[in-house]
C-alpha cells in the first residue's frame, strides 16, 4: 500500500529483464568503473520510453573522470543523462552552488528508505507544497529515486526523471531497484577499500613517527640531563676541593644554569606525559562539537592571548561535528592554538579559527579545522621540517619543547585524520586539524 495517492506503491519486487541482471553482475563483479558502472546503468534506464532524464549524485566519492560531472560546492557531484536529441536539462547550471539544487524534503526523506516513485507533482500533500514548487520550476512532472546508503551511510542517490504523470511501468521500477542496489554494493566496497589502503598508510606512518619520536626523546633528554650532571660534578669539586667563596661563586655562576636546564627537561616530561594520557585515555570515539571544543579551547587561552595582544575570533557553523575522541581534539587545538599566540608579532595580532566541510582521499566527508594567524611566518625549508619532534623555529627567549605539532600528528592520525600547515613568510601561517565528519552532508537526491 502507498502512504499517498501521489505516490506509486513500490514495495513489490518482480522479475527484472535478463539486462538489468548481467548489467548489475558486471557492476558488482568491478568489470568496470563507477563510471562507467553509472553511464550504462543510466543508459539502461533511458531505454525505458517513460524516462526523460537520469541524475546521478556522488556524496562521498569524486567521480574517475570529472568530465560531465558538475560539482556543487563541497558537498556533492551531479550529473545527467539524457534521451538523445533532448536539449532541456533538468540540473542545476554549471558553477552553480549546493543552493541551487533540488532539496524536496518531503520526497527526499522517503528516498533515505527506499525507492520513492512520484506520479504525479499535482497530487501531493500540501504538507510537500516546496517538493511541487521545486519541480515546477525544473519541469519535473513525476519522478523515481533512491539513495545509495548502506550502513546508515550515504553514498549519492540515483533518480528517473518523467515529464509526464502516470504510473511508472513496474518493469522499470524492478529494473531501477537492482541496479541501485548493485551500484550501492560496488560503492560499499570501494569505500572499504579505500578506508583499508588509508589505514595501512597511516599505520606504516605512525609505526616510523614512533621511531623519530623515540630516537628524539632520547637525544633530547641527554642535553638537559648533561648539563645537570655536569655542573652538578663541578659545584660538588668546588665543595670538596675549594673553598666557601668558590661554593658560592659556583652556585651563582653555574646554578642559574642548572634550573634551566632542569625547567627543560620538565617541559618535555610534562609534554609526554600530557601526550601519553590523551592517547591512553579511555574515551571512545564520539560525535564532538566543533563549535563546543573551540569554544572551550578559545576560553583557555584568553588570558595568554590577551597578554601577548592576540586577538581570537571563531567562526564555526555550530552544527559541524567530527568523529574523533574529544579529548584529542582539544589538545590538538589547543597545541595549533597555543602556537598561534605565543608565535605573534611584536605588536599583537589576530588568530581566526574556522572549519570547512571536504571530502577525503578516500571520499569520506571530513571536517578542517582551521587555525590562521597573520605572525612572521615560516620559510618554506622550515616548514617542511615544522612538524618533527623538537624541531624549533622560535624566536630567542620563547619557551617550549618543540613537541606540539609532532604530538598532535599522531594524535589526529589515531582518528583517521590528519595535521598539517602552510605559511608565507612575513604574512602568517595557517594549520589545520582534518578529522572524519560524524555525518555526512545533508545532499537531498536529485530529481533532475
Amino acid at each position: 500500500m502507498t502512504e499517498h495517492p501521489a505516490l506509486q506503491d513500490t514495495s513489490g519486487s518482480g522479475p527484472v529483464s535478463a539486462e538489468a541482471a548481467s548489467l548489475a553482475s558486471s557492476i558488482i563483479s568491478g568489470e568496470t568503473g563507477l563510471d562507467a558502472a553509472l553511464q550504462r546503468a543510466a543508459a539502461h534506464l533511458l531505454s525505458e520510453p517513460r524516462v526523460e532524464s537520469v541524475a546521478g549524485v556522488l556524496t562521498s566519492f569524486v567521480p574517475e573522470d570529472t568530465a560531465g560531472w558538475n560539482p556543487l560546492g563541497r558537498r556533492a557531484w551531479v550529473r545527467e543523462w539524457t534521451r538523445p536529441g533532448r536539449a532541456q536539462s533538468f540540473l542545476p547550471p554549471a558553477g552553480a552552488g549546493p543552493e541551487a539544487a533540488l532539496t524536496m524534503p518531503w520526497l527526499s526523506q522517503r528516498a533515505r528508505t527506499g525507492i520513492v516513485a512520484l506520479k504525479d507533482r499535482d497530487l501531493l500533500p500540501d504538507e510537500a507544497s516546496q517538493d511541487r514548487d521545486e519541480l515546477v520550476r525544473a519541469g519535473v512532472r513525476s519522478l523515481v529515486a533512491s539513495t545509495f546508503t548502506s550502513r546508515g551511510e550515504m553514498f549519492g542517490s540515483l533518480s528517473l526523471v518523467g515529464v509526464e504523470s502516470g504510473t511508472w511501468p513496474d518493469h522499470l521500477i524492478d529494473d531501477f531497484r537492482l541496479l541501485n542496489a548493485a551500484i550501492t554494493s560496488r560503492l560499499t566496497l570501494e569505500q572499504a577499500r579505500r578506508a583499508l589502503a588509508e589505514a595501512i598508510d597511516a599505520s606504516v606512518e605512525a609505526q616510523l613517527g614512533y621511531q623519530q619520536l623515540f630516537g628524539a626523546v632520547g637525544h633530547e633528554l641527554r642535553t638537559p640531563v648533561s648539563a645537570v650532571l655536569g655542573y652538578s660534578e663541578g659545584l660538588l669539586d668546588d665543595a670538596v676541593h675549594g673553598t666557601p667563596d668558590d661554593v658560592v661563586s659556583g652556585m651563582l655562576r653555574d646554578g642559574p644554569r642548572i634550573v634551566r636546564a632542569s625547567e627543560q627537561l620538565l617541559a618535555i616530561v610534562d609534554s609526554l606525559l600530557g601526550a601519553g594520557r590523551a592517547l591512553a585515555s579511555d574515551d571512545a570515539r564520539q560525535d564532538v562539537g566543533v563549535a563546543d571544543a573551540l569554544a572551550d579551547v578559545v576560553h583557555w587561552h584568553r588570558t595568554p592571548a590577551a597578554t601577548a595582544g592576540v586577538g581570537m575570533t571563531v567562526d564555526v557553523d555550530p552544527d559541524l561535528t567530527v568523529w574523533a575522541h574529544a579529548s584529542g581534539v582539544r589538545q590538538v587545538l589547543t597545541n595549533l592554538l597555543g602556537n598561534a599566540i605565543t608565535h605573534h608579532r611584536p605588536e599583537g595580532g589576530t588568530v581566526h579559527l574556522s572549519a570547512d566541510r571536504l571530502v577525503g582521499e578516500s571520499g569520506h566527508p571530513m571536517v578542517r579545522i582551521i587555525v590562521r594567524d597573520d605572525g612572521p611566518g615560516l620559510e618554506a625549508d622550515q616548514l617542511a621540517h615544522a612538524f618533527e619532534p623538537f624541531v624549533r623555529f622560535a624566536a630567542v627567549g620563547v619557551a617550549g619543547t618543540g613537541l606540539g605539532l609532532s604530538i598532535s600528528r599522531t594524535m589526529a592520525e589515531r582518528d583517521g585524520g590528519a595535521v598539517r600547515g602552510e605559511s608565507t613568510p612575513g604574512t602568517g601561517s595557517t594549520f589545520w586539524l582534518e578529522l572524519p565528519s560524524a555525518a555526512l552532508p545533508s545532499v537531498q537526491p536529485q530529481a533532475g
